[in-house]
């Protein structure tokens, strides 16, 4: 693509031009900016629903008042635009060039960022300097997994803000700390954001693995969809305690107090080695903004 070389991959029975990939990475960003996902927006329902404090009441309803604003004027979210990252999953039976499909979704993020257009908020780590794209050194993060659906290929953008993003955290626990220790680190986190993550938040924790891997697990759950579950027996049920006990902290919508500190806790494990226990936080503030196309022989289909 970069030469200017027309190349198709192949979704099963149907050509997959880079163009719509280029295309629909562009949209998928746009998208993410403007378009709160349903469980969320079902998910402040359930905490106005639920809240006791009078302050913290009014601050949930100021916020889902903006967001309905935002929706209905076609404005942003949040002014934020993020450090973008994409997942991409390959189903069986698809023939995919990784390469070129990264070189699409980057040229697609800068398109973005140029012709809506929006803020870049990416920078050179050392000279600090903007090139207006988005894009940059490793930047727009691209993932690759795989996936059992049979000629499907799904590209998931989700816009990571510094409010969140700022309060991440890992800490190489052993052993002989026990589950009370990685609890005790959970719940001092959250007291340490407090209200710089925008709260309510979802908070993301990964257990186990290397220390990369770990933090990248606190991500995952960070950006699952609210509703979902740890497919770890024993992760589903630390979701459950830890959700419990974050909202016990008072910290509340926007750090003002009150009950609604958080959506929800979600947790991904891995297995470690026998001599450590990592744990890793990593935050979704109250605008848990994500997008995902989904490429298959019928064509592409936009969702969440």
């Amino acid at each position: 693509m970069g030469q200017g070389r027309a190349r198709t991959e192949y979704l099963g029975q149907v050509k997959l031009d880079p163009q719509q990939v280029e295309d629909a990475a562009k949209e998928l960003y746009i998208r993410a900016l403007k378009l709160l996902p349903p469980d969320i927006k079902t998910g402040f329902s359930g905490l106005a629903a639920k809240e006791t404090d009078a302050t913290a009441k009014g601050v949930l309803g100021t916020m889902i008042r903006n967001i309905t604003v935002a929706e209905d004027t076609d404005n942003l979210l949040c002014q934020d635009t993020g450090i973008p990252i994409y997942n991409v999953w390959i189903g069986r039976n698809i023939e995919a060039d990784g390469v070129t499909i990264k070189e699409a979704i980057r040229k697609g993020c800068a398109r973005a960022t140029r012709e809506y257009p929006l803020r870049s908020s990416v920078v050179h780590p050392v000279t600090r300097k903007n090139e207006h794209t988005s894009c940059g050194r490793y930047v727009p993060v691209i993932h690759f997994d795989y996936t059992d659906k049979v000629d499907t290929l799904e590209i998931e953008m989700i816009p990571k803000g510094s409010g969140s993003e700022n309060n991440s955290f890992l800490k190489m626990a052993i052993p002989a700390d026990g589950m009370d220790a990685i609890k005790t680190f959970v719940i001092d986190c959250v007291l340490d954001a407090g209200g710089k993550t925008c709260p309510p938040t979802i908070v993301g924790v990964g257990v186990g693995g290397t220390a990369d891997l770990c933090v990248h697990l606190s991500k995952v759950a960070a950006t699952r969809p609210l509703g979902s579950r740890c497919s770890d027996r024993e992760g589903a049920k630390l979701e459950e305690a830890l959700t419990a006990a974050v909202n016990q902290l008072g910290v509340g919508p926007q750090g003002l107090g009150g009950d609604s500190t958080s959506f929800a806790v979600h947790v991904e494990t891995a297995a470690t080695h026998i001599t450590m226990n990592p744990v890793a936080v990593n935050m979704q503030c109250h605008s848990a903004r994500r997008a995902r196309a989904t490429f298959t022989p019928k064509g592409i289909e936009y969702g969440y």
